[in-house]
């Protein structure tokens, strides 16, 4: 597996850990703080993630 391929699972995973806690919090199941901090953590992780492989040729650092 590239570290590319691997920065954009963990991309992937993060924006998703972004969504996902609100959609509980909808639906009743997770609690403000807890959605506060899982976004937050998730939107850092996506921040850092993803202009690791985006924008970048295939191929390139690899």
């Amino acid at each position: 597996m590239t570290t590319r391929r691997l920065f954009q699972i963990v991309s992937w995973l993060a924006l998703a850990g972004t969504i996902l806690p609100s959609v509980a919090f909808l639906a009743g199941s997770v609690g403000l703080p807890s959605v506060q901090w899982t976004m937050l953590a998730a939107t850092v992780v996506w921040f850092a993630a993803t202009p690791l492989w985006m924008g970048r040729e295939r191929g390139a650092a690899e």
